[in-house]
């Protein structure tokens, strides 16, 4: 089965930047949705930004701060995030949704295993 495997999360003062990278164990032929949730600790998990179709949505808590883009030739997705605020602390989680490879074809939701951020002094 095709897995989404996160990188990049880590140890970031309020104001710096961090490069999240999603990466597909196989080539992707044709993806639903992609993109980025987070979980804090006794919170719910919360849209981040997603790609629906060519069409982007982004939390309102990170728009214009957070930037998602795909790398088609690395069948990867990013989330470039700036300017980060403690309360960008949490787990996030790459998703993605009715996945078609090569070889696989998965009608539903997809899920990484998440990659820590904090974001603190």
């Amino acid at each position: 089965q095709v897995q989404l495997v996160e990188s990049g999360g880590g140890l970031v003062q309020p104001g710096g930047s961090l490069r999240l990278s999603c990466a597909a164990s196989k080539t992707i032929v044709s993806i639903a949705s992609v993109g980025w949730y987070r979980q804090a600790p006794g919170k719910q998990r919360e849209l981040v930004a997603l790609l629906t179709r060519g069409l982007t949505k982004y939390g309102d808590s990170v728009k214009d701060r957070f930037t998602i883009s795909r790398d088609y030739a690395k069948n990867t997705v990013s989330l470039q995030m700036n300017s980060l605020k403690p309360e960008d602390t949490a787990v996030y989680y790459c998703y993605a949704n009715d996945v078609i490879t090569i070889t696989t074809i998965l009608s539903g939701d997809l899920w990484g295993q998440g990659t820590q951020v904090t974001v603190s002094s």
